[in-house]
């Protein structure tokens, strides 16, 4: 289906060269001589590069159909993470790729999204909070409480992240997969 310059708004996502794009911002321009242009921002959402594109009042783009779907992710064999479709319990292998940096707070069973166009995964999203527990830390020195400094952790997705000085091993942590950063101990 083709959109004109005047249905493209923030969230909509449309093709450009065979490459699929969400707009993140578009500003409807109207000049006193000639005629009016979209200049938009636009994110890839294979890679999540941001590119701007100046659409023409007379352009037709096409809009890209994404379906959203709720995954579980099951285990990783290679380069391929492998998933279950929480409606019709298909299993569904997505390319490292699609997965990105949120590959290192993937644990089993962990329910997540995941954005298709045509059938081939584009972008998989973690929940922004996931809670997890501290495999492995240095011991916290008795006293240092009341500074706030913060020292490196092993968390059982394999990945390090920074913690307070007062979390130790075995402790159950809450962690926003947005900035990678603790938020606070869970009990």
């Amino acid at each position: 289906m083709s959109l004109s310059i005047n249905e493209i708004k923030s969230g909509v996502t449309i093709l450009v060269d065979d490459v699929v794009y969400v707009v993140v911002d578009a500003q409807h321009v109207k000049p006193g001589k000639g005629s009016a242009f979209v200049r938009a921002k636009l994110r890839n959402m294979k890679n999540a590069n941001i590119q701007e594109k100046t659409f023409r009042g007379d352009e037709k783009i096409d809009q890209a159909f994404v379906e959203e779907r709720k995954l579980q992710y099951q285990y990783k064999s290679g380069h391929l993470y492998h998933f279950m479709d929480q409606d019709n319990y298909e299993e569904i292998a997505v390319p490292e790729e699609a997965i990105g940096e949120n590959v290192k707070f993937l644990k089993d069973n962990i329910e997540v999204t995941g954005n298709f166009y045509k059938s081939e995964a584009l972008t998989v999203n973690l929940p922004n909070f996931i809670e997890v527990h501290i495999v492995h830390t240095e011991p916290g020195i008795k006293g240092d409480t009341a500074k706030s400094g913060t020292k490196p952790a092993e968390i059982e997705t394999g990945a390090t992240i920074l913690v307070p000085l007062f979390v130790n091993e075995g402790d159950k942590i809450k962690v926003d997969t947005r900035s990678g950063g603790y938020v606070e101990r869970v009990n």
